[in-house]
């Protein structure tokens, strides 16, 4: 029997299909309206803060602080199911925007809202996962 496999995003998704196409080169990116500056995460056609369309895309630095945090301890999906127990954080990066990601850590239970993250990057065939170790 084979192991699980991730389920992986869409690259031709029409929101969300470039930020897949940057992580698939190890790059964590994010938009920036034009029009009021303010980063926009998730991947969108439009600012949700002023409604303008003029966005382009930054690199992140991927480095970002743990605003909160869960320790998955049961899933229904194999691969997922495989993992546990597992965390999963609301991440602020340093560049103004929150997202939520895997936390990799030996010890779920160690990791803690405030800690410093880092991205690291989960490859498959089809393109690369971002995911975030804690900085200890």
């Amino acid at each position: 029997m084979s192991e699980p496999t991730r389920p992986l995003p869409d690259l031709d998704e029409p929101d969300t299909g470039q930020f897949w196409r940057h992580a698939a080169e190890q790059r964590l990116t994010f938009q920036r309206c034009a029009g009021c500056e303010r980063p926009v995460f998730f991947p969108r056609n439009h600012c949700p803060s002023c409604g303008g369309t003029d966005l382009s895309w930054e690199d992140s630095s991927g480095s970002g602080t743990i605003y909160s945090r869960t320790v998955i301890r049961r899933h229904g999906h194999p691969f997922f199911g495989a993992r546990c127990p597992y965390v999963v954080a609301w991440i602020d990066l340093d560049e103004g925007f929150r997202m939520l990601a895997e936390v990799v850590a030996d010890d779920p239970e160690s990791v803690a809202i405030g800690d410093r993250v880092q991205v690291e990057w989960e490859e498959h065939a089809e393109g690369s996962i971002p995911l975030f170790r804690a900085l200890r």
